[in-house]
């Protein structure tokens, strides 16, 4: 149950925007093991003009880049998960973007179960409730 925010340079571009969410969307499910059906995915753009790295536009060197910023619920995946997420990732924004920036960044945030929920309902809740069901 991630919710994922990806800003990308460039153009607001619907069609490109559904091919970053679906390639998200199936690196989550493969890489950390996340139900894409419950996965939320927003993506933004901004102008190159205004993005830098390194001291100059990414306008001016004639590259693309992203920010890929995604929360999860500490302790649901290994560092070995982790790291090949980050790389399938990067690897990924290359073939959508092409001419992606070495300083493009992917963060995963871990973040207590009892502090992250959707439809109002906290993880840890969740965890409980199941654990409940089953013993039942």
């Amino acid at each position: 149950m991630p919710i994922i925010n990806v800003t990308v340079t460039g153009k607001a571009d619907p069609a490109l925007s559904q091919r970053i969410a679906a390639t998200v969307s199936e690196l989550t499910a493969k890489h950390l093991h996340k139900d894409p059906t419950i996965t939320a995915i927003v993506v933004t753009y901004a102008d190159p003009v205004h993005w830098f790295a390194g001291g100059r536009s990414l306008a001016d060197q004639g590259a693309n880049s992203f920010w890929l910023d995604i929360k999860v619920v500490d302790g649901t995946n290994t560092k070995q998960e982790m790291a090949g997420y980050l790389e399938a990732v990067f690897a990924g924004f290359q073939q959508l973007l092409g001419s992606v920036h070495s300083e493009s960044y992917i963060l995963v945030h871990e973040v207590s179960a009892a502090a992250y929920g959707f439809e109002g309902k906290t993880q840890e809740f969740r965890y409980i409730s199941n654990k409940l069901k089953a013993a039942v």
